[in-house]
């Protein structure tokens, strides 16, 4: 079965994914291999008709199915230095090398390889294959498709994510909520700074209380004692504010995250924090009667995966995977909102996250076979 996964592998890898770019090219080539298999495919493209996920249904179109679900984009390769062409895929000394070998391409081939197979079992329940865009940006290319499950798509009974576990079935993850923050102020000479409203100032004032609401959240805690760190996040990644030395500066910007628990009140610290800034940060900065500003923008909402402990997905995912217990994974992923949707989700993949971004990022040949084996145990589950 190898020798049938690597050349749908080497067609994946072969097309550049890298989530700037679109993903309609290898979409496009799946859809034609599926179609001509006989296989129903639903495109559903995002609204500037870029990038598309593609929902296919093997066995009868009811609800109560498997869902398959992988994402086909890929991060960037620039700056990076590879051996070899990152978009050419090479098989050497047991490891399949290439970007989204691992990451997670190879999950789809397996899916695509077994869908004869699929078709010859006679399947009672429905094997679905998701095939999403911007899982490495904003994780948003699942959502729409999920929507419509349960009205014009079937609406599964499980759904296993499959990023690199090393087919360890992981049930949780912390979620990821990107924020992009412009403080405006009014430019004055530094030696009258009162004809101006300092953007910096403000920056100081607005970081301090993140980094109040960080302290906090390490505060709290976390009471299932399965995160690393064991605590939800809040992190400034970037500040970018003032054009010389002697002028009050008159923007300031900054990126900045929280990653939370499964059960963090991500909306409630937003909240806080716009009212600091309009009721704190605002009127320090407008002292002197200058008109200041701070407005922040959602960049990415990934939910976390929060457990639904002895749901569907999860006691099949162990079955097949042979684990009696389920892990928690420090990375995010697509699964939160097929959670959000309250619907049963694991995320379990061959491979290891620890390849996955690297130049000569791979996969091991022994984890495509143990992928291979994971997926017949499930055809056979779906004929029962």
């Amino acid at each position: 079965m190898l020798d049938t996964v690597l050349p749908i592998l080497e067609r994946l890898v072969a097309f550049d994914t890298v989530s700037d770019k679109s993903n309609l090219e290898l979409q496009a080539w799946v859809e034609e291999r599926l179609t001509a298999q006989g296989v129903p495919v639903v495109r559903v493209p995002n609204a500037e008709g870029d990038k598309v996920t593609l929902f296919a249904t093997v066995g009868p179109m009811q609800d109560g199915g498997i869902v398959l679900s992988g994402h086909t984009d890929v991060v960037p390769v620039v700056g990076q230095t590879w051996t070899t062409d990152p978009f050419t895929l090479r098989v050497e000394g047991g490891r399949a090398y290439g970007r989204g070998a691992v990451d997670m391409k190879a999950f789809a081939a397996i899916a695509l390889a077994l869908v004869p197979e699929m078709q010859a079992a006679g399947l009672r329940r429905p094997i679905h294959i998701m095939l999403s865009y911007d899982e490495e940006t904003t994780c948003l290319g699942v959502v729409d498709t999920i929507r419509r499950m349960g009205t014009d798509l079937p609406r599964p009974g499980a759904v296993i994510v499959g990023e690199p576990t090393n087919l360890e079935v992981a049930d949780a993850h912390k979620g990821a909520s990107c924020f992009f923050t412009e403080i405006r102020g009014h430019e004055a000479h530094s030696s009258k700074p009162y004809l101006g409203a300092s953007a910096i100032l403000g920056a100081v004032e607005f970081v301090a209380e993140l980094e109040r609401i960080a302290a906090e959240l390490r505060e709290i805690g976390d009471a299932s004692g399965r995160f690393d760190p064991p605590f939800a996040t809040l992190h400034v990644g970037t500040i970018k504010g003032g054009n010389a030395r002697n002028i009050v500066p008159n923007l300031c910007t900054m990126d900045w995250e929280i990653r939370g628990l499964p059960d963090t009140d991500v909306a409630h610290y937003v909240r806080r924090i716009a009212d600091y800034a309009e009721n704190v940060v605002v009127p320090k900065m407008s002292i002197y009667g200058w008109p200041s500003s701070v407005t922040t923008r959602m960049m990415v909402d990934v939910p976390g995966l929060a457990p639904m402990t002895g749901s569907p997905a999860e006691t099949l995912a162990l079955r097949l995977a042979g684990k009696n217990a389920t892990i928690t994974v420090p990375y995010g992923t697509e699964a939160g909102h097929f959670r959000r949707a309250e619907i049963p989700t694991v995320v379990c993949g061959p491979g290891s996250i620890d390849q996955a971004h690297q130049p000569d990022e791979y996969i091991e040949l022994s984890e495509i076979e143990r992928g291979i084996a994971f997926m017949r145990g499930l055809i056979a589950e779906a004929t029962r």
